[in-house]
């Protein structure tokens, strides 16, 4: 969700399978709808959208990998340096359905029942 061309291209460089809900004329799609389509499909979310911290937190039990971006150096390098960091340390949580929290220094990871 609202990333750069440039981060799928390197998250798929880098062996994952990612693509972009633009490119599949999916753009407008309501984000309860992302997160259930996210599911169905064994995903990961990457957005810089806030809303999916609540999404998750109330989507009793239903879980996918959210890597939620909080940064005000938003360049595409600057993103895909802090991505390359949380895919490699935080790919254990990430496919146990926690919410992984990008900040310019950090990164928290939150975890629901």
């Amino acid at each position: 969700m609202c990333m750069d061309v440039r981060v799928t291209s390197w998250l798929n460089s880098h062996g994952h399978d990612a693509t972009r809900l633009r490119d599949e004329g999916l753009q407008r799609l309501p984000n309860g709808d992302i997160f259930e389509k996210a599911i169905a499909e064994s995903r990961v979310i990457v957005t810089f959208d806030l809303d999916f911290g609540e999404i998750v937190a109330l989507s009793k039990g239903r879980k996918t990998g959210v890597i939620l971006f909080r940064l005000r150096n938003t360049r595409v390098s600057f993103v895909i340096q802090r991505l390359e960091n949380v895919v490699s340390e935080c790919a254990d949580a990430l496919a146990r359905g926690a919410i992984v929290i990008v900040e310019e220094a950090r990164q928290r990871i939150r975890e629901f029942p």
